[in-house]
């Protein structure tokens, strides 16, 4: 859920030159180690379970871990839960702003796609908003091993959840935890209320059990009851083993390619990465692999590591000079994300939101800081949003979203019941950039997004001009005329679902859509809100054309980008088979949501994780690595970034 795009202009890599290391860091000339039995290109979500199972498993495997990013580790803007927007900050070096292709389905505009750059990955740098993906979505993918009777219990295995006891297809023991938050929101509560009224669904405790949807829930979250801490791959994988000398993590390091011996892996090369360390020069490093290097850099990162590997279609790369290794036309193809959007509404006089806090105002700040470092509670451990609805339309909803959306929903929806067409929720404050466009007001913000576009994208590398490598990125966004259907009725539904609540106090403009002068649903500030049984709003064929317009302007990535080096048959432009091997090399595995050949409904760190999981299991088999050991997640066998200087 990240940005809008009007950042486009505001992009800045300036960072400063904080150096620290995690483990033994080596000089770009005189590396202190050369060669490890497991490289690890990229230190994402996935990476870090990977490389943090297979440490705990065997403490006598050497791994190197290569990232482009810095340290997470105990840094405040990192693990206190509400800094999230603080990080996708254009100024900042924690995220990675990929601008795709101006599109005429989205009136002419670049769309901004962000995506970590630090250890841990999106697990550092998300809102935490914990979703589980319907078990049809992995049986759908059509890989061996990969069916969701295979992979429930890997599910259980990384999760602490600490929201309910006793779910059968929840864990309960793993080192992720899974809670309500610091505190709750009053507003949330009302969303519930009038969802099940107005909106007339049901009201769940758990719609992330693998299978229920369309019912009114609370939003768990990725943030640790007991300390309120963001719980991310970095500290409850790879940080908590600081005594194992044989894990290192090695960052600022931006890995080139991946080096072959007659088709076989061998290592890797690395700069100093531009972003992270712009003042440590563009020199080269070679780290050999005796036994693996995988690929976990991301729906971006990995395919553009394979193609300057030699690894891709042959047109990429000879317009990048590169040497083609392997004929893989797949790499870089399928990328898919879900559609998104947030839209204020003003909040009443007296309701409690996150605004102060994420517009930084100290006395709220230090209030709340207080007590979340006495117990672990406040503001401090809060996303800003304790409810969603996995949304399915009804007959009345699919009537009113027409006919363009019914081949879609008959061909995929109609008879997978436990996949949902949308999430609908609502947070308390408006976190989105810049934050300069509304006024400094507390508000409510409507957000809904897509779970399964039909439509897909591109990701490859180029080169400009002058000779340096850029990206050429087709986001795909809106493509296909059914994907704006579901955001079109979603600005609707959620319009009257927000007016209903007795928090709200009006809408702001420059959020919404920009109706013609006159119609009866411009947007405006009101004196309260409607009464629960209110006539909907009426729109004219001006009226959807004008929401249809702000969707074309809007519409943003939810930073759940997958899909471009996909797990298929390499006949249907796979890139990896459902061992994770890339096609036609050895001693290569790509392991991040980049391997997914399908979308999957719901926030993606799920979904990393799980496939964290069954990768640390693929290569412990294959190595013959004894898999049955408990992952130690001691808090305190975490050091303080001091300690490791």
């Amino acid at each position: 859920m990240h940005h809008n795009s009007a950042l486009v202009a505001l992009l800045s890599f300036r960072t400063s030159a904080l150096s620290l290391s995690f483990a033994s860091h080596p000089s770009m000339s005189h590396p202190i180690i050369s060669e490890f039995d497991i490289i690890f290109a990229g230190g994402g979500t996935t990476a870090c379970v990977v490389a943090g199972r297979l440490a705990a498993w065997d403490p006598s495997l050497s791994i190197l871990i290569l990232e482009g990013g810095q340290h997470t580790l105990n840094q405040a803007a990192h693990v206190q839960p509400y800094r999230f927007p603080s990080l996708r900050a254009p100024t900042g070096t924690t995220m990675t702003f990929n601008v795709g292709n101006p599109s005429p389905r989205l009136n002419g505009r670049a769309p901004i796609v962000p995506c970590a750059h630090c250890i841990g990955g999106g697990s550092s740098v998300n809102t935490m908003a914990y979703t589980r993906a319907p078990a049809s979505d992995f049986d759908d993918w059509g890989a061996d091993g990969w069916e969701s009777k295979n992979l429930i219990h890997l599910m259980k295995k990384l999760e602490t959840y600490e929201v309910q006891p006793d779910r059968p297809t929840h864990g309960y023991s793993g080192p992720i935890k899974v809670s309500s938050g610091g505190c709750k929101l009053g507003a949330s509560e009302e969303f519930i209320r009038v969802g099940m009224t107005y909106h007339k669904r049901q009201y769940v405790e758990d719609t992330d059990d693998l299978e229920t949807c369309n019912t009114y829930s609370p939003w768990a979250k990725y943030i640790d009851g007991t300390t309120g801490r963001r719980s991310d791959a970095a500290h409850h994988y790879v940080y908590n083993q600081a005594h194992n000398a044989n894990l290192q993590i090695w960052v600022g390091k931006r890995v080139k390619r991946v080096i072959f011996q007659d088709k076989r892996a061998v290592g890797v090369e690395f700069i100093n990465d531009p972003v992270s360390c712009p003042d440590a020069g563009q020199s080269s490093g070679i780290v050999k692999a005796s036994k693996l290097v995988v690929v976990s850099a991301g729906a971006f990162g990995s395919p553009a590591i394979l193609e300057r590997s030699g690894i891709g279609a042959e047109a990429i790369l000879k317009r990048c000079d590169i040497e083609q290794l392997v004929d893989l036309p797949g790499v870089g193809e399928n990328y898919r994300d879900h559609n998104g959007i947030f839209v204020p509404y003003f909040a009443a006089d007296g309701a409690i939101t996150m605004d102060p806090l994420w517009r930084g105002k100290e006395s709220v700040v230090q209030e709340n800081l207080a007590q979340w470092k006495l117990n672990g509670k406040s503001l401090i451990a809060q996303n800003g949003s304790d409810a969603k609805i996995k949304w399915r339309p009804d007959n009345d909803e699919l009537k009113a979203m027409g006919s363009a959306f019914q081949p879609r929903w008959k061909e995929f929806f109609q008879d997978r019941p436990d996949k949902a067409v949308a999430i609908f929720s609502l947070f308390e404050g408006y976190a989105e950039l810049p934050l300069s466009i509304l006024p400094a007001r507390n508000y409510l913000a409507a957000f809904y997004c897509t779970l399964y576009p039909t439509s897909a994208g591109s990701v490859h590398i180029k080169l400009d001009k002058n000779g340096q490598e850029g990206i050429d990125f087709n986001t795909g966004y809106l493509d296909d005329p059914s994907d704006i259907i579901p955001l079109n009725f979603g600005y609707k539904r959620m319009r009257e679902i927000c007016r209903r609540m007795p928090s709200y106090g009006g809408e702001a403009p420059a959020g919404h859509p920009c109706f013609p002068e006159g119609s009866a649903a411009v947007c405006g500030e009101m004196s309260g809100p409607v009464d629960l049984n209110a006539p909907d709003l009426i729109y004219t064929a001006e009226d959807d054309e004008a929401i249809d317009r702000f969707h074309r302007d809007r519409v943003q990535t939810t930073g759940h980008s997958l899909g471009t080096c996909a797990m298929k048959p390499r006949a249907d432009q796979g890139v990896v088979d459902a061992r994770l091997n890339v096609y036609g090399v050895t001693n290569i595995k790509v392991a991040d949501m980049s391997i997914a050949p399908k979308n999957v409904g719901t926030n993606t760190y799920s979904t990393a994780l799980l496939i964290g999981e069954k990768a640390a299991m693929i290569i412990a088999d294959e190595l013959g690595i004894n898999a049955d050991q408990p992952c130690s997640d001691s808090e305190s066998s975490w050091r303080s970034p001091q300690s490791r200087l």
